[in-house]
């Protein structure tokens, strides 16, 4: 069985990595593509596309083809509960980049659809399907770490605003680092944690070198008008058991403490860290030791070679999902939380109070 497949956004996400990632993939074809940009889904369909593929700058007249199977939703994330909604509405399963959506309402509208329309709905976490974290959750799900009371989860960019697109308007993100990267660290964590029950969240976000003119900056200097987001954003979250998650994330910020992605963990048996590769540490009859582990990817989010690619192993593995009729490894239950606890830093740094999110 060959499924078909729609592309709505054709954009960086899209050509970066769902795309490409398809392309690899023997069970499924793209056969639409849609963006506001009629010349990016042309030449989306030229480069990806099946021979007699179709162009829409309307994603209701992609949707309302019914032969197409399933969608990715890859456009910014003031539209993502929109479309993934309307999608799953139209009968077509729906992969949608992360964030979930805008706000936690949005996500709960979209697992809603999901229940009620029959169809799958996933949340494009790959980092998740990286080898050491793979390799991390076995290790956590086995209970070689015991229990995870403390969870560290690491987004940090030391000057690295992206700098075209939408990523530094508000109105359509959502917010900076927060959502865009710090959403993976924080997906990461709490899937190691298995704990997906959050009581109380107290959060900061700052502006303070986004007001830099002619910055330093991995993609040219950022204009400090336009710049409407955080530039950085640190959370703390307590869980319902008492466990305790630090999140912090930033696109400019004066540190060498570097990387992204990453999540640190400290149980009662053992701990974990992926700051240079992936270690374990713990006791072992009266001694400490560092184990660690030798694997062929780092703690990156794309590497080289399809076998070792986290988006051609995350697209594997949601396709799988559908033509086996099994859950998705990233549930959108899980993914609301995430915005839930983005959504209740942002309210807590506003307020400057505690957000409960208990219920």
């Amino acid at each position: 069985m060959t499924l078909k497949i729609g592309i709505i956004g054709c954009g960086g996400i899209a050509n970066g990595k769902h795309m490409p990632a398809l392309s690899k993939l023997e069970e499924v074809e793209m056969v639409a593509f849609c963006d506001i940009e009629k010349e990016r889904a042309e030449k989306a369909k030229e480069e990806y596309g099946s021979n007699d593929a179709k162009v829409y700058t309307d994603y209701l007249e992609l949707l309302a083809d019914q032969t197409i199977d399933l969608v990715h939703v890859c456009t910014p994330n003031n539209s993502h509960a929109e479309i993934s909604i309307a999608g799953m509405e139209s009968g077509k399963h729906v992969m949608c980049e992360k964030p979930m959506a805008k706000t936690s309402e949005e996500a709960r509208q979209m697992l809603e659809a999901c229940k009620r329309t029959g169809k799958k709905l996933t949340i494009g976490y790959q980092n998740r399907f990286r080898t050491d974290s793979e390799y991390l959750h076995e290790v956590c799900a086995d209970g070689e770490l015991g229990d995870i009371y403390l969870g560290k989860a690491h987004a940090i960019r030391r000057r690295a605003v992206p700098t075209w697109g939408v990523f530094l308007d508000e109105e359509a993100q959502g917010g900076g680092p927060l959502i865009d990267i710090g959403t993976h660290a924080l997906d990461l964590t709490l899937w190691m944690m298995n704990n997906y029950k959050p009581k109380y969240v107290v959060g900061n976000t700052y502006h303070q070198l986004s007001k830099t003119k002619n910055a330093a900056n991995a993609w040219g200097p950022w204009d400090p008008e336009k710049f409407t987001v955080e530039d950085s954003a640190f959370g703390f979250i307590t869980m319902e058991n008492g466990a305790t998650i630090i999140l912090e994330s930033s696109w400019a910020l004066n540190t060498l403490n570097v990387g992204e992605a990453q999540t640190e963990l400290s149980g009662t048996k053992g701990g974990a860290d992926m700051r240079d590769g992936l270690t374990i540490n713990g006791e072992d009859r009266g001694l400490l030791y560092e184990r660690k582990v030798e694997l062929e990817t780092g703690g990156v989010d794309f590497y080289d070679g399809e076998g070792s690619d986290p988006a051609v192993t995350e697209a594997k593995s949601w396709i799988n999902a559908i033509l086996t009729d099994t859950d998705p490894v990233v549930k959108p239950e899980e993914a609301l939380v995430v915005t839930e606890i983005l959504e209740a830093i942002y309210k807590s740094a506003k307020t400057n109070q505690p957000v409960f999110l208990d219920k």
